[in-house]
């Protein structure tokens, strides 16, 4: 059976994170996507992070399978003719330049879309296309920070921190991803494109919804809570004598199956925690009691003890016990890959697992412009001689 994207074609102007990790998704699921880089310049996260062998980056190689890489000089007409005609055989443009800066080249939504009316045109960007932020430049700690997600991040009574990852980005990778399913299932009844707007603030707005809903509630101001979380008490991490867990009481039911568990059956019914309400107004005295209960215990200990009664439990892993853990290995969530400069590597597959149509990493990601004869040749036609004279005129590079 075919994969699901498969026939779909996308033209990915994006660089960074936000931009190519929804361009990825699309093409773990079928889609043939064309990554178009700065002419001369390539991706900026060619140069991120680690180096493996061969020069590549792991923060590259990881994140862009699937892929052909064409690089042209979108500043010389002729290479905007190119675009025009990669458009006019393409479903979907993806950027996330800032914005304006399409616009400027004449290679905009407007322009698109008069040469290919079924063209969903995807434009991520830190604000949005529109409102009084949207000419500013922005990566993702800037959006975490303006969003408020720093704000509520870190240990209680400190400074705000980064979240670990850039949470804004791939956020908005996934909602550019969700738009554009959304858009071409408008585009199979209709025949019809339309321009997709992401805005990196909004997605980490919808990732603080249960926050903001509380501050309209009350008018009190979320501050970071450490591993805590303002809705559910006790949820969150604690010591033992070896080695420290995450710990989810989520309901009435199970805070009655588990202070039996642990040896306190009193604590039950103790009208300071009888009801999460209570526990979260009497969370300053319940949380220093449970953590010396559990520093009595190993981990092992307390990791029999709380899964046998059905609490969710969790131990606190650092990357590399990750990529050892034996659910990952039995799931197959990391693949090894063949790069022909970097050699055999791992990276992080495909999330959505599907029964019947399995997304698949079927070619690495590509080094900069190495797929642009074949793309000029094989998807919009052109002989070697006017290849060349592309090249002779500074269109594409010489490589």
């Amino acid at each position: 059976m075919k994969l699901p994207l498969e026939g779909v074609k996308v033209l990915d102007l994006t660089h960074a994170l936000a931009g190519p990790y929804c361009s990825t998704m699309l093409a773990d699921h079928g889609a043939q996507v064309i990554k178009l880089e700065a002419f001369g310049a390539g991706d900026i996260a060619r140069t991120w992070g680690t180096a493996l062998p061969g020069g590549e980056t792991a923060y590259f190689v990881s994140l862009h399978r699937n892929k052909k890489g064409i690089e042209i000089n979108l500043k010389h007409p002729r290479g905007k003719e190119l675009f025009f005609d990669l458009v006019e055989r393409c479903d979907i443009v993806i950027e996330n330049f800032r914005v304006g800066t399409l616009q400027k080249l004449g290679l905009g939504y407007d322009k698109a879309k008069a040469r290919n009316p079924g063209i969903i045109y995807c434009s991520v960007s830190g604000f949005g296309q529109s409102g009084p932020y949207r000419d500013r430049p922005a990566l993702d700690l800037i959006l975490q920070a303006e969003s408020g997600m720093i704000s509520v991040t870190g240990e209680p009574g400190g400074r705000g921190v980064r979240c670990g990852v850039s949470i804004a980005d791939l956020t908005a990778g996934l909602n550019a991803a969700f738009g554009i399913m959304a858009a071409l299932r408008v585009k199979e009844k209709t025949g019809l494109g339309q321009q997709v707007d992401v805005s990196m603030m909004e997605g980490q707005m919808s990732l603080l919804h249960s926050m903001i809903g509380s501050y309209l509630a009350d008018g009190k101001t979320p501050a970071p809570m450490g591993t805590a979380y303002t809705a559910l008490t006790p949820y969150q991490t604690f010591r033992t004598q070896t080695k420290d867990f995450a710990l989810a009481v989520g309901s009435e039911k199970l805070w009655k199956t588990f202070c039996p568990a642990i040896g306190h059956a009193e604590l039950t019914d103790d009208p300071r925690y009888a009801s999460n309400r209570a526990r979260m107004k009497n969370r300053d005295t319940l949380i220093p009691t449970l953590q010396d209960i559990f520093l009595t215990r190993t981990f092992d200990h307390w990791e029999k003890i709380l899964l046998d009664a059905g609490i969710p439990f969790g131990a606190l892993n650092d990357i590399g016990q990750m990529i050892d853990h034996p659910q990952v290995k039995a799931r197959g969530s990391m693949v090894e890959i063949d790069h022909p400069k970097v050699g055999k590597t791992k990276i992080v597959g495909p999330v959505a697992k599907l029964s019947l149509t399995p997304a698949t990493i079927r070619s690495p990601s590509p080094s900069l412009g190495e797929h642009t004869e074949e793309v000029l040749r094989d998807f919009l036609g052109m002989t070697p001689d006017a290849i060349a004279q592309l090249r002779t005129a500074g269109v594409i590079a010489n490589r």
